[in-house]
């Protein structure tokens, strides 16, 4: 008796895909990736996410959302058909913003993390075909990755699939440096002890137990022969509104506020309110809430003139992400 063409249809269908699950489920896969998005909001990059532990070849990595991370290490091609200037990291939270730079030339790109991977141990990054042209590597180049905090206007480039701005390259002499913290394989930590234990490198369940999420790691590297530095002068706290405190970790930026003023700096906007309070202590500023975000940010100004002299101080300490920003 002749079969329906429809039926005969449905039962090769149904074969070919018992055959594809078999072969798949002898494969080692990432856990799913984050949603991509395009929105152009800042909302449009959160809430992150960090997922449950996973194991590649006996190494479990946990993830957690470590705020300084900065690593060297080696670079491989991402999966296919992923978009973008974006890529994979095992541990770091999804999605993440982070500058790699590739340590034979120099050239320092921003990506968009939104994926986990790379699934070897071999890796510390994957890297969509389009960021891998972009930084100009191949599979295997030596890199280093550092996770930042860049403006909106970048972000929102990334979440479009366009190329954010090419950052500063990187001198030469500090190449040189960072050559010699690469190890043969794998990566390596840049002088946070505290980047080790959450990478997978250490991944017992005691260790992870014991880390604060909300706690900045320092990535200041450090010898045993080093002696503390002299604790800094006090210096008096200037009255700003809705001030976080505590005290400063660093001297105020002495430009005069009106609590009227309509400009202020802002540095960072924050899922978690504890960074965003440490960062206000820092630089003596304030925090706003703005729907799920903590935002930081210093003034206010009458003018903004006086907005651009706190934004070149504030530059002038490594916070080069600030910006100005009018106020309602």
């Amino acid at each position: 008796m002749r079969l329906p063409n429809r039926i005969v249809f449905a039962a090769l269908t149904g074969l070919g895909a018992i055959g594809l699950g078999a072969c798949a489920s002898t494969a080692q896969t990432a856990p799913a990736p984050a949603t991509r998005s395009i929105e152009n909001g800042p909302a449009a990059d959160y809430p992150i996410v960090l997922g449950d532990p996973f194991t590649i070849d006996g190494v479990t990595y946990t993830p957690v959302d470590t705020l300084n991370y900065d690593q060297v290490g080696y670079v491989t091609g991402d999966e296919p058909g992923a978009m973008g200037v974006t890529g994979a990291h095992r541990t770091l939270p999804l999605p993440s913003y982070v500058e790699v730079t590739a340590l034979d030339t120099g050239r320092t790109i921003l990506v968009r993390l939104e994926r986990r991977g790379p699934m070897t141990n071999d890796r510390l990054l994957a890297l969509s075909s389009a960021a891998l042209t972009q930084l100009g590597v191949g599979e295997g180049a030596p890199i280093r990755m550092r996770r930042v905090n860049p403006p909106e206007e970048h972000r929102a480039d990334l979440r479009a699939g366009r190329e954010a701005p090419l950052r500063m390259d990187t001198p030469t002499g500090l190449l040189e440096v960072l050559k010699r913290r690469l190890p043969a394989r794998g990566s390596a930590p840049l002088g946070d002890p505290r980047q080790t234990q959450v990478s997978g490198v250490v991944p017992t369940p005691g260790t992870i137990a014991t880390l604060d999420p909300d706690e900045e790691a320092a990535v200041i590297p450090t010898t045993p022969d080093e002696q503390p530095a002299a604790p800094a002068p006090e210096v008096l706290r200037p009255q700003l509104p809705m001030a976080v405190n505590g005290g400063p970790a660093r001297a105020p930026v002495m430009v005069p506020t009106d609590p009227d003023g309509r400009f202020a700096v802002q540095l960072g906007a924050f899922a978690i309110r504890g960074n965003a309070d440490r960062l206000a202590r820092e630089v003596q500023g304030y925090v706003e809430t703005s729907g799920s975000l903590a935002l930081v940010r210093v003034g206010p100004f009458a003018t903004r003139g006086q907005a651009e002299q706190a934004l070149a101080k504030l530059r002038e300490r490594g916070y080069s992400d600030a910006l100005i920003r009018l106020i309602d």
